[in-house]
């Protein structure tokens, strides 16, 4: 290990902005990143309030994010990063020791297939799911809805569930034999399928003992979207 790691300090980095909505499913991937880099101290998040449509409104899009979606990373220079994959890959990279996008090109491409994987057989399948096939957002911002899209959705999201427990089955984690952005992108769908009320089927035992493990990291545990899950749920 090269002396640059061995002293990576990062109080030493310049404050980032995110802008973020705290229980939101793909805020909580980059916030669960941040808590994994022990990077929280560096970082000042800009509530964006989802549910009056602020990530829609024509300034927040032409000033912070051309596709009117969160979270959004701001550098002190005013630099802007968005999408969860590529705001993981950045504070992965900042102490020089990327532990949840891979060291070695075989880790690299495992758990990149496999975040992608995560997002479209599972978080964005429900995505798709609560905007058209639910009251999702409200009607202020849920302008076009179609509900049959969405139940198709539905069912896609539950086949991923099957598809990730046969892949748990046989390894400790999403990606292999270690924790990775791949581990938190299901993390993240996991939790929007609590939010559709879309429970994990019984059956799919696998899926459901990694994902008790999981919320016993400390990184995901203090998220605020299972404070606000077992608040609802009550």
């Amino acid at each position: 290990m090269s002396s640059d790691i061995i002293h990576f300090d990062e109080t030493q980095l310049p404050m980032m902005k995110i802008y973020d909505f705290p229980s939101g499913p793909y805020p909580t991937r980059v916030r669960i990143a941040l808590a994994e880099k022990k990077l929280q101290s560096r970082v000042q998040f800009v509530m964006v309030d989802l549910y009056k449509g602020e990530h829609k409104k024509p300034e927040f899009i032409a000033q912070k994010n051309y596709s009117g979606t969160l979270p959004v990373l701001e550098l002190d220079d005013g630099t802007l990063v968005a999408e969860c994959t590529a705001i993981t890959e950045y504070l992965d990279a900042l102490d020089g020791e990327p532990t949840l996008t891979g060291r070695t090109p075989l880790e690299k491409g495992l758990i990149h297939m496999m975040n992608k994987r995560a997002e479209l057989e599972l978080l964005d399948a429900i995505s798709v799911y609560f905007h058209h096939s639910t009251p999702g957002l409200g009607p202020d911002v849920e302008i076009y809805q179609n509900p049959e899209w969405g139940f198709r959705q539905r069912d896609k999201a539950l086949r991923g569930m099957q598809y990730f427990d046969d892949v748990l089955k046989r390894q400790p984690f999403v990606a292999g034999e270690a924790f990775s952005m791949a581990d938190i992108a299901v993390i993240g769908g996991l939790i929007f399928a609590s939010i559709v009320k879309l429970p994990v089927p019984p059956k799919y035992e696998a899926l459901q003992a990694w994902y008790a493990r999981m919320q016993e990291r400390p990184s995901v545990k203090n998220q605020p979207a299972f404070s606000v899950l077992t608040a609802t749920s009550d």
